[in-house]
Parts: C-alpha cells; sequence; structure tokens
C-alpha cells in the first residue's frame, strides 16, 4: 500500500493509470498495424482484424483487466471517458478505411458505421470467448469468422 501511495497517491489514481498504460498500448499497436497493412482500405482493415486477435492483443490476462474495467466504466466516468477517448479514435479509423471500401465497390445498403459497429462486436464477442473459454479458443477459426463477415460485407474487396 505504501508504494503504491507513494507512486499513484491512491488506489484509484494506479487503477486510471493501468487502463491508461492499456489503452495507451492497444494504440500503439493499432497504429502500427494500420501503417503496415499494405496500400488499401480493404488490407488495412483486414490488418487491424488480425491484430485483434494476435496474441499480444488477445491474451487472457490482458482480456480479464479490460473486461472489468469496462464493467465499472458506467460507475466511473474517468474509466468511461478513457475508453470513450480511445474508441472514437479507432472508430474514426475504421469508419474511413469502411467508407472508402463502400466507395470503390458500389456498395449499397451498408453505412460504415454499421460495419464498424459489426466489426467491434465480433471482436468482443471473440475476447470473451477468449477470455471464457481458451482451452477451445481457436484464433484462426476466430479470423476466419472475421473474414467471412467481410467477404459477405464487401464480396468485390475480400474473395
Amino acid at each position: 500500500q505504501g508504494i503504491v501511495n507513494l507512486h499513484f497517491e491512491s488506489k484509484e489514481n494506479l487503477l486510471k493509470e493501468t487502463l491508461r498504460y492499456l489503452s495507451d498500448e492497444y494504440d500503439a499497436h493499432f497504429y502500427k498495424a494500420l501503417e503496415k497493412s499494405g496500400p488499401g482500405a480493404a488490407e488495412k482493415l483486414l490488418g487491424l482484424m488480425k491484430l485483434d486477435l494476435k496474441p499480444s492483443v488477445c491474451d487472457r490476462r490482458k482480456l480479464a483487466v479490460w473486461f472489468a474495467f469496462w464493467g465499472e466504466a458506467k460507475a466511473m466516468p474517468t474509466y468511461q471517458k478513457i475508453c470513450a477517448e480511445h474508441n472514437d479514435g479507432y472508430d474514426r479509423e475504421m469508419q474511413a478505411l469502411c467508407r472508402q471500401i463502400i466507395e470503390e465497390g458500389g456498395y449499397k445498403n451498408v453505412t460504415p458505421s454499421q460495419v464498424t459497429d459489426a466489426l467491434a462486436s465480433m471482436t468482443d464477442g471473440l475476447w470473451l470467448s477468449c477470455l471464457m473459454n481458451p482451452k477451445t479458443f481457436d484464433r484462426e477459426a476466430a479470423l476466419q469468422a472475421v473474414k467471412s463477415y467481410l467477404r459477405a460485407t464487401f464480396p468485390k474487396h475480400y474473395d
């Protein structure tokens, strides 16, 4: 307790800094994947989805901490603010990629926000599956599910 108080002044500050650390770490992975995933929007979007299933991100210990913070976010405005700041940035980037893919392919009846929401929900569900079913969770099967959704949504871009 003394070390926590010395460095963070309170348990609450320690928890806020833990959430910031996790968020910043994910940011670094996210923007690196965005940069390295090829020139086109479709490659970049798939690269971001692959990132979410890599062991460096989809790690049971990290996921347990993420889910704990998300569970507390409603009651803790600071947690909600930190999560929202980062999620807003991811949503903007992913919606921009989806918008570009929709325009390139002339896709109708789909919006960038719909695709972004569906992919985020899929990722959250896959993360929960990884957390709750570590012995049966299959990263490759999870990635195939994501690719199946992308093929169904954007058939001209994902064959």
